[in-house]
């Protein structure tokens, strides 16, 4: 498995907005290997929220497919030039190579 993670920190009370986006549907839910998407908070009491949005796919060489698919390039153009949202204040991206799942005991019971 291979798993591409973004940070993005915003402004304080915006995280919501980070969660909004990535709860839409899109093109990526339909693309071969996709697993899932998990989007995580951050818990603060106050200040800046970071949010991390992981993506899991079944290898790299699905995720590779994604990233050079006329559906990724397209939506990148369509965004060219753009500064991101006001409440944005810095992004962060990684990628990892899963080497290793621990699952309870009886997780094929649980499916």
């Amino acid at each position: 498995m291979f798993v591409v993670m973004r940070t993005i920190t915003v402004k304080e009370g915006t995280s919501g907005l980070v969660v909004e986006r990535f709860s839409q549907p899109g093109i990526v839910e339909e693309q071969p290997g996709f697993v899932d998407i998990q989007v995580l908070v951050k818990e603060v009491r106050r200040g800046e929220e970071e949010v991390v949005v992981q993506i899991r796919w079944e290898s790299k060489e699905a995720w590779k497919n994604w990233e050079k698919s006329d559906a990724h390039i397209q939506g990148h153009r369509n965004s060219r030039g753009q500064q991101p949202p006001d409440h944005v204040l810095s992004t962060s991206h990684a990628a990892y190579e899963l080497k290793t799942l621990k699952l309870p005991r009886n997780a094929e019971n649980r499916v």
